[in-house]
């Protein structure tokens, strides 16, 4: 039941055995996963349930659950796929919504930046994948990525 990372190692949460897509309801989720960080209205009854794992984890869950209440889908966001999305322009609400609550936000007011960072695995090592918003629009201004020191 376990699915893989986009470098095909399995992504291993405590308890994600126990959920069923189609059958497992929100109160299942939450008994296995905890109250989430977040919860987004989707509409029409649906919403997402956010469990970020950090700041020193590297996923972060989404999960669907339908206006019946039942679990839809999941997913771990913290991945190069959701990462290539973030373009200049997107709001920091849009970015936040895709990727999560980010691990740290520091703002360097002499280059009107504030960075939003997300630490995640990159094939055997962690790293930190970091949104540049504008402070004044809270627009992206730019991607990157950087290694975490020490490591």
């Amino acid at each position: 039941m376990f699915g893989c990372d986009s470098n095909g190692n399995p992504i291993e949460e405590f308890g994600l055995d126990k959920l069923q897509k189609g059958v497992s309801t929100e109160a299942d989720v939450r008994g296995v996963m905890g109250q989430p960080d977040t919860v987004w209205e989707d509409g029409n009854g649906a919403r997402t349930l956010e469990y970020p794992k950090g700041p020193e984890g590297i996923r972060t869950w989404m999960f669907a659950i339908g206006a019946s209440g039942t679990l839809i889908d999941y997913r771990q966001v913290l991945i190069q796929e959701n990462f290539d999305t973030i373009r200049p322009g997107m709001s920091a609400d849009e970015v936040r919504r895709m990727l999560g609550r980010p691990r740290s936000v520091v703002q360097f007011v002499r280059k009107n930046e504030e960075v939003w960072d997300w630490k995640y695995r990159y094939v055997h090592e962690d790293r930190l994948f970091n949104v540049h918003f504008d402070i004044g629009t809270k627009q992206v201004v730019r991607t990157s990525f950087s290694e975490i020191s020490g490591h």
